[in-house]
């Protein structure tokens, strides 16, 4: 998955890399002549006392060190575009990804999880791709080089070579097999540390109200001990490495002095030979090491790229027709058509049997107890999820075979939860229309009954209104996302529960103010209190999933049991009119 991940975002890159390559090579080449060349200093300068000698070969291992640090500049350079553009392009992929989701992909990642790969999964791949460009590219050519330079000043010596590089590669190796379950874990709890958090940062005001604070605690402290260990296990797993690097680096330093002063004393050898070798020695387990060091990150960022290319390799569940129409004769009308609705891996469906239409003019209201299925049915019209079976119908035309943009531009959604985004009422109202003018928008604010408390507001239209619209309460929030809804003009008005939090006054004029802007419009409401809806050209009960009644509301009085029942609870003592 991870080789798979980095061919695919790394392929746009391949000239930085390129250079990367080549930067990296002159520069590591540059670092390997240095030891040869100090070496002739001691020789042939120092035990000589031939000053001008050494100044000469000085001058060369300046000249040699401001290529080698120019080179290594460039390459780290090169190298950190590539990554930040590579971590650019994932999230990018990501991003648009998951906008296109359904709810029923969202909900089968969870939102904790969808927002730390896009994060922090994200960051662990592009650092080792970071880490590679810098350190992996130069290990292999200093290891080649640097063994080829050790054998030219002494063969015989190089032989050490040969138990302290597989010795390096054994210790290192193991840690690193070992730690690729725990970094796996890792990000599991990681993502249950996220979920704890942005739920209890969501429902704050639930944990306080009910005194909850103790149990939610202890609930994140259990969540982040857990993430505390696996990160423990994992840490304790990379000590080991760099003792085991330093003792074989140590041990192979003590050897090659060991034996070389030996070969000194024997005449074999001469000092600055021997001084070079311990560099070359240093060098190639250095190298050795800096490749085990992004190995070790490979087993987490190949953990991350996993996750990464689930998100990657799921397609939304929502799918743009191969030939969408994308044009329509008829306007305002929705029809659903024996629509049946289940999610993947239910025993029974959500929604079955469900048959009406709805044309311009007209008012559709839908009641029925909680958990009978009203969102789900009204989030079946803008293809927030799809039918199982069944048709739905917009226009004319079903909406899987209808273009998604133009779907969208035929509909106002006013959810059940009305979601405000941070900028300001006038961005908040122009997401529905961009080109809205401010006239357009106060009118819509005044039908939503929401011009007098926005005016109120410091800055009117440019009053700030924060993330998730916090700033405002929960009716306020609901009157402005029907005025975003109404700012959109649309063909067909879906209004999810969008009333429950206005009092019986707000509620019946903001009714009556709509009823002239959607007389060319179709109107679906879902609503839980009847006075809401007593008025609705037609009424669909809902119990179950199924329909008990479709008429209105004198005729379900008297024919619609469950819906007597609705009227009765809502209703005793007062007129149904």
């Amino acid at each position: 998955m991870l080789i798979r991940l980095l061919v695919t975002y790394l392929r746009r890159y391949k000239k930085l890399l390129l250079a990367v390559l080549v930067l990296q090579f002159v520069q590591t080449m540059a670092t390997l002549f240095l030891p040869t060349i100090n070496a002739d200093i001691v020789d042939k300068g120092v035990l000589t006392h031939n000053t001008g000698y050494i100044w000469r070969l000085g001058a060369v291992m300046l000249a040699i060190t401001a290529v080698q640090v120019v080179f290594a500049v460039a390459a780290i350079y090169a190298g950190s575009k590539a990554a930040m553009g590579f971590g650019r392009d994932v999230r990018s992929g990501l991003f648009h990804r998951v906008t296109d989701f359904s709810a029923q992909e969202v909900g089968s990642f969870g939102a904790p999880s969808l927002i730390t790969r896009i994060t922090n999964d994200v960051t662990q791949v592009q650092i080792l791709v970071v880490m590679t460009s810098t350190l992996f590219v130069a290990a292999p050519i200093m290891l080649v080089g640097g063994v080829i330079m050790a054998i030219r000043e002494d063969g015989p010596l190089s032989l050490i070579l040969v138990v302290s590089i597989p010795a390096l590669l054994l210790g290192v190796g193991q840690v690193v097999i070992r730690m690729v379950p725990q970094f796996q874990a890792m990000q599991l709890r990681l993502d249950r540390v996220n979920q704890v958090l942005r739920e209890q940062i969501t429902g704050m005001r639930v944990v306080r109200a009910f005194v909850r604070e103790p149990e939610e605690t202890a609930r994140f402290e259990a969540a982040n001990d857990e993430l505390t260990a696996t990160s423990l296990r994992a840490g304790r797993l990379m000590a080991f490495m760099f003792p085991t690097v330093m003792l074989v680096i140590n041990v192979s330093s003590a050897a090659v002095l060991w034996i070389g002063g030996n070969r000194i004393g024997a005449g074999h050898m001469q000092i600055g030979a021997l001084i070079a070798f311990l560099t070359y020695l240093v060098q190639i387990l250095t190298s050795v090491m800096m490749a085990t060091f992004v190995a070790m990150m490979w087993p987490r960022a190949a953990v991350c790229a996993e996750r990464i290319q689930a998100v990657l390799g799921t397609a939304s569940s929502i799918s743009a027709p191969t030939s969408p129409v994308s044009e329509v004769r008829s306007r305002a009308t929705l029809e659903l058509n024996d629509v049946t609705f289940c999610y993947p891996g239910a025993e029974s469906p959500v929604l079955s049997g469900i048959s009406f239409r709805c044309s311009a003019g007209q008012t559709t209201a839908i009641i029925g107890s909680t958990g009978s299925g009203k969102t789900t049915l009204v989030n079946l019209v803008p293809r927030l999820i799809d039918a199982t079976d069944g048709s739905v119908v917009v226009d004319g035309v079903d909406v899987k075979d209808l273009d998604l943009e133009l779907l969208w531009q035929r509909i106002g959604l006013v959810p059940q939860k009305p979601y405000l985004f941070s900028g300001t009422v006038a961005s908040n109202l122009r997401y529905a229309d961009p080109d809205a003018t401010d006239d357009e928008l106060w009118d819509a604010l005044e039908i939503a009954q929401a011009r007098d408390f926005v005016s109120a507001m410091p800055g009117g239209l440019q009053a700030r209104i924060a993330q998730g619209g916090s700033n405002v309460s929960g009716g306020q929030r609901q009157r402005l996302a029907i005025a975003r809804a109404i700012v959109r003009k649309p063909d067909i008005y879906l209004f999810d529960d969008s009333f429950s939090a206005l009092d019986l006054a707000t509620d019946a004029r903001l009714r009556s103010a709509l009823g002239p802007v959607t007389t060319g419009a179709a109107v679906v409401i879902v609503a839980q209190r009847v006075s809401t809806i007593i008025e609705a050209d037609q009424i669909l009960v809902l119990e179950g999933g199924r329909p008990v009644g479709l008429g209105t509301h004198e005729d379900l009085s008297s024919s619609c049991a469950t819906y007597a029942e609705i009227v009765a609870s809502q209703m005793a003592g007062t007129d149904a009119r």
